[in-house]
C-alpha cells in the first residue's frame, strides 16, 4: 500500500527517515467465501452461496490467539461479505480485546441502522467500502440493481456513527471516467479516506484484464489523485489518500516530487526506499476462507499451508517453499525492465502476480508498470543520491 497522503506531508513538514520493521505481517482475512454482489474483478470467484470447510467460530479464536503472539499488529476482516458470517462481530470484539487493528472490508450494502449499531460498538479502527462509479456504474460492475444506492446509505450510517469510514475505487478502463466523481463523493459525504486499488489479474479479475488501466490512463489517474491529494493537505483536510496494488505509484511520486519541489527529492528518495514498495510474503498475508495461507489476497491459486494443520507463525517464516522464499528475498531476484530500474529500492518489483499471470513468471517485470524508460534510467537516481549525500 502507497500512502500518498504521508509522502505528501513529507513535502510540507520532513520528519527524519526512519526504516521501521514491523513486528509481523499485515493480515488480510477472508472470513467467508460468500457475497450479496457478483463484482466482475472479484478476486476470490464469490457468489451468494455457502462454501463447505470455512473456519468454525473457535478455530478462527486459535488462529487469532497464534497471531497475535506471533506479532500481527493488524487484521483485516474480509470475505466475500464478511458481514454475512453470522460470528463476524464476537470475531471483531475478540480481535479488538486481543490488541489488533481490526479493520472491516465491505461492499456496505447489508449496513441498515442495526448493523450500523452493531459496527460502531464493536469500534472497528477502520471500515472500508467498495465503490465501482457512481449509480449505475456501480450496479453494472457488482451486477445487482440499487446496490450502489444501498451501500452509500451503509457509508452514511457509518460515518454518522462517528466511524472511520474509507472509500475503494479498483480503477479499469471501464470505469476510469468515474474517479473525479468518486472523489468529488469523497468530500460531499465528508469520508475519511480514499483507496485506489489498480486491476490484479486474479479471480474474475483475471477473465477482465483486457479492461486494466492502460499505461497512459495510469498516469492520467494519478495525476488526478496527486492533484486532490495535494489540494486536501493545502487546505487543512484530514483526509487521507492511498493507493494500492501497483507499486510503481511511489517512483512516478518521486518524479512528481521532482518536477515542483527539487530540493525535496533527495529526502523523499530516501523514504520512499525506507518504504521499499511490494510487501507480499513479507509485511502482508492473507488466510483465506478455507484456512490457507497465502503471499497476499490475489495468491489464491498458491496455498502456503492451511492454519488447520500448522500455526501460522510456523507456515509465515518457512522458506522452504520456493515463492515465499524469493518473496523474502532482499533484494528480489527481478527480471526485465524491473531489474533493470534506478528505482527498483523504491518500488521491491512491483506485483509479483501480475508477471505470472501475463508472462508465466512470477520473477519477471511487472507488466502494469506504467512508467518509461527514461524514468527508470540510472542517470536521475544518480542525481538524487548525491543530493542526499549533500545533506
Amino acid at each position: 500500500m502507497f500512502r500518498l497522503s504521508q509522502f505528501m506531508r513529507e513535502v510540507l513538514e520532513p520528519t527524519p527517515v526512519v526504516r521501521r520493521e514491523p513486528p509481523g505481517p499485515v493480515v488480510i482475512w477472508n472470513l467467508i467465501r460468500r457475497c450479496n454482489l457478483n463484482c466482475i474483478h472479484c478476486y476470490s470467484l464469490s457468489a451468494d452461496t455457502d462454501f463447505p470447510g470455512e473456519l468454525t467460530t473457535a478455530e478462527v479464536f486459535a488462529v487469532m490467539d497464534d497471531l497475535r503472539a506471533f506479532g500481527v499488529p493488524v487484521l483485516i476482516l474480509s470475505g466475500g461479505e464478511p458481514l454475512l458470517r453470522p460470528d463476524i462481530f464476537a470475531i471483531s470484539e475478540r480481535a479488538k480485546a486481543l490488541g489488533f487493528y481490526v479493520g472491516l472490508s465491505t461492499n456496505g450494502a447489508l449496513i441498515d441502522e442495526a448493523m450500523a449499531d452493531r459496527i460502531a460498538a464493536v469500534g472497528y479502527d477502520y471500515v472500508g467500502v467498495s465503490l465501482d462509479g457512481i449509480g449505475a456504474v456501480h450496479d453494472r460492475f457488482r451486477r445487482v440493481p440499487g446496490c450502489y444506492e444501498a451501500s452509500l446509505r451503509g457509508i452514511r450510517l457509518c460515518r454518522d456513527r462517528g466511524i472511520k469510514i474509507g472509500l475503494r475505487f479498483t480503477v479499469t478502463e471501464r470505469n476510469v471516467e468515474s474517479l473525479p466523481s468518486m472523489l468529488d463523493l469523497m468530500e460531499a459525504e465528508r469520508i475519511d479516506k480514499f483507496y485506489l486499488s489498480h486491476l490484479v489479474y486474479a479471480g474474475r479479475g483475471d477473465r477482465y484484464r483486457g479492461d486494466d488501466a492502460y499505461h497512459r490512463t495510469t498516469r492520467e489517474v494519478m495525476d488526478l489523485l496527486f492533484a486532490r491529494c495535494w489540494q486536501h493537505l493545502r487546505e487543512g483536510r484530514g483526509t487521507e489518500f492511498v493507493t494500492g496494488n501497483n507499486d510503481a505509484d511511489g517512483v512516478y511520486f518521486l518524479h512528481w516530487v521532482r518536477r515542483r519541489f527539487p530540493e525535496r527529492a533527495a529526502h523523499i528518495r530516501a523514504k520512499l526506499e525506507a518504504w521499499g514498495g511490494n510487501a507480499s510474503g513479507v509485511n502482508v498475508a492473507n488466510i483465506d476462507n478455507l484456512g490457507n495461507v497465502h503471499p497476499d489476497t490475489f495468491w489464491w491459486h498458491y496455498s502456503l499451508g492451511n492454519v488447520k494443520e500448522r500455526p501460522f507463525s510456523e507456515i509465515w517464516r518457512d522458506t522452504s517453499d520456493p515463492i515465499m522464499a524469493g518473496l523474502k528475498r532482499r533484494p528480489r531476484s527481478i527480471s526485465g525492465r524491473c531489474g533493470r530500474c534506478a528505482h527498483f529500492a523504491i518500488c521491491g518489483g512491483n506485483t509479483r502476480i501480475r508477471a505470472l499471470r501475463i508472462l508465466g513468471d512470477p520473477w519477471a517485470e511487472d507488466p502494469a508498470c506504467y512508467l518509461t524508460d527514461e524514468e527508470i534510467a540510472p542517470s536521475t537516481a544518480e542525481a538524487d543520491g548525491h543530493a542526499l549525500a549533500a545533506e
